[in-house]
């Protein structure tokens, strides 16, 4: 784009030196006035004559500013002595910075020894992102068989420019987002993306924390030194206003995290899992497969029978123990509708509470469902943080278990269907209070987190009890049998959740639980994947195998 000065048709330098005829014409004047003849005019003024060479190399030199000022390449070139080489480089340099405004000015040229002419001259940019910019440079003026040229190198357009390099615009540096231990975080679904063309951040963290990133910077971009051939910027020019950019440090554990990114790998569906330290709530891992979506965090589900857990509570809330005789029958019926088992299995006559639980009973829990009210279940849930807005230091769906509206919603809630709705992070914190005794809010970004969600109920020592020997019986002999040879000592409870309206229904499977002999509480999420323990099982093992 053309500077101010081009658009009038007139250079600096012609300003400039129609301003020097009219001081020299005017001291002139004063000078005859004074009486002074011609030769004592010149010998007062000598010293500032122009030179005629200066003056044809200045000219020379003008041409090929003002042609480069316009952004014409091809004339530009015309005033060197490498034409194809000015015309290449100040076309890569206007095309990479494209500016919206343009002025170049000169300054007085000095001959030397050699004959050749000196002329230094200023460049002022105004560049779309960059704001304005501007850099000294300086030319050499040939003479050439009676004809000045302009010297081409490539220092002549930038100073700081060597050959090959060009200048072009650089997003602003940004600051990294960080694992627990300081190193760049390796999970593409929580670090998010940055839009190549404005270096805003526009998913995951990455956008909740552009500013903080960017030093303030936003899209911001500054002019750099760049490899012409490899496009890799070599130095920044521009916009080093001393705001740098402050990394985002997580909780997330790299070892943990990269257990949970490969027990997904070869998983055909999408599929989630999310860690978490029962002890500080800090979420150790969030795995997805495929990237984009953060449904290990975000997503909303149908929990299935892992909310067992919660109906559990409340039931032993209202007195109930694991030992406790429990009916399983094949079918449960509520005002019409009809419930069942996973393949309309029937537990034997003597069954307990808690062999209902490990082998993920239905038609008990729905059975259940006359010992609580309404709210029971909205209650028991709220020990576990759901249904609070948790201050994560990113965005999280928390969850959500409505006070029942009728006997037929009480009865599907019980097995964390209806409108019971979680994500694989609540799921997980679930695991996480038991193992605790109290529930903790998750953490990812400790720095962000203002102040934690405290549950405003609380957990009873014999219910937790219970709901840990219960848990720890789905392993050793119920649904989660899938992770009885992993390393340390396995809590879990399986869930396989209705949704869609087809006929049968389609499946998430679940599965979510925690070791007894570290702190480590997890949630396995497939989607449309069948069953909790012959689907998601499987891939927990995984998981706790390679954690170790």
């Amino acid at each position: 784009m053309a500077g101010e000065s081009a658009y009038r048709g007139y250079s600096s330098y012609d300003r400039r030196r129609s301003r020097r005829r009219r001081t020299i014409g005017t001291l002139a004047t004063l000078a005859a006035a004074a009486g002074i003849g011609y030769w004592g005019y010149s010998t007062l003024f000598a010293e500032g004559a122009e030179d005629p060479e200066v003056r044809a190399a200045q000219e020379q030199l003008d041409g090929f500013l003002a042609a480069w000022e316009t952004g014409d390449a091809k004339k530009a070139g015309s005033y060197t002595d490498t034409p194809g080489n000015a015309e290449s480089l100040i076309t890569s340099v206007m095309t990479n910075l494209k500016p919206s405004k343009t002025e170049i000015s000169t300054k007085d040229g000095k001959k030397q020894a050699e004959g050749d002419v000196r002329i230094p001259f200023t460049v002022a940019m105004r560049i779309p992102g960059a704001g304005d910019y501007t850099w000294d440079s300086k030319a050499k003026v040939l003479k050439k068989q009676e004809e000045w040229q302009v010297e081409f190198t490539t220092p002549v357009i930038h100073p700081a420019l060597a050959p090959g390099q060009t200048l072009a615009l650089q997003s602003q540096e940004r600051a990294a987002v960080l694992d627990a231990n300081g190193d760049v975080l390796q999970a593409p679904s929580i670090v998010g993306a940055v839009d190549p063309k404005s270096g805003k951040g526009i998913s995951g963290l990455e956008a909740r924390y552009d500013e903080q990133l960017t030093g303030g910077a936003g899209g911001a971009k500054s002019v750099a030194v760049v490899d012409r051939e490899s496009g890799r910027a070599v130095k920044r020019l521009s916009n080093d206003k001393g705001a740098k950019g402050e990394p985002v440090r997580t909780t997330i554990d790299p070892r943990i995290q990269g257990a949970a990114a490969e027990a997904l790998d070869g998983v055909e569906k999408n599929a989630a899992i999310v860690a978490i330290d029962p002890s500080t709530g800090h979420v150790l891992a969030a795995a997805n497969r495929p990237g984009g979506m953060n449904r290990a965090l975000e997503g909303r589900y149908p929990p299935g029978s892992t909310f067992k857990v919660v109906t559990a509570t409340a039931l032993l809330k209202q007195g109930m123990r694991p030992s406790d005789a429990a009916q399983c029958p094949k079918f449960a019926h509520v005002n019409g509708q009809r419930f069942e088992n996973q393949n309309r299995f029937t537990l034997p006559s003597g069954s307990t509470f808690k062999d209902s639980f490990a082998k993920s009973c239905n038609t008990f829990f729905v059975n259940s469902r006359t010992k609580l009210q309404d709210a029971s279940l909205h209650d028991a849930a709220q020990a576990f943080g759901i249904g609070g807005s948790w201050d994560v230091g990113v965005a999280t769906y928390d969850g959500s278990v409505p006070v029942a509206s009728g006997d037929n919603d009480k009865a599907a809630s019980t097995i964390g269907q209806a409108r019971v709705q979680a994500s694989p992070l609540v799921m997980a914190s679930i695991a996480a209070t038991v193992k605790e005794g109290t529930f903790r809010q998750p953490v990812l970004v400790p720095a962000a987190v203002k102040k934690k969600y405290e549950a405003p109920a609380a957990l009873e020592p014999a219910v937790v009890a219970g709901l840990r020997d219960m848990m720890r019986a789905t392993v050793t002999y119920g649904a989660g049998r899938a992770l009885k040879d992993v390393p340390g000592e396995a809590y879990a409870k399986t869930g396989t959740a209705e949704f869609g309206t087809e006929t049968p229904p389609r499946t998430h499977a679940w599965m979510i639980g925690y070791q007894g002999n570290k702190n480590l509480a997890w949630a396995v999420l497939v989607e449309d994947g069948g069953s909790g323990g012959s689907d998601a099982g499987p891939i927990a093992a995984r998981f706790l195998k390679a954690v170790g």
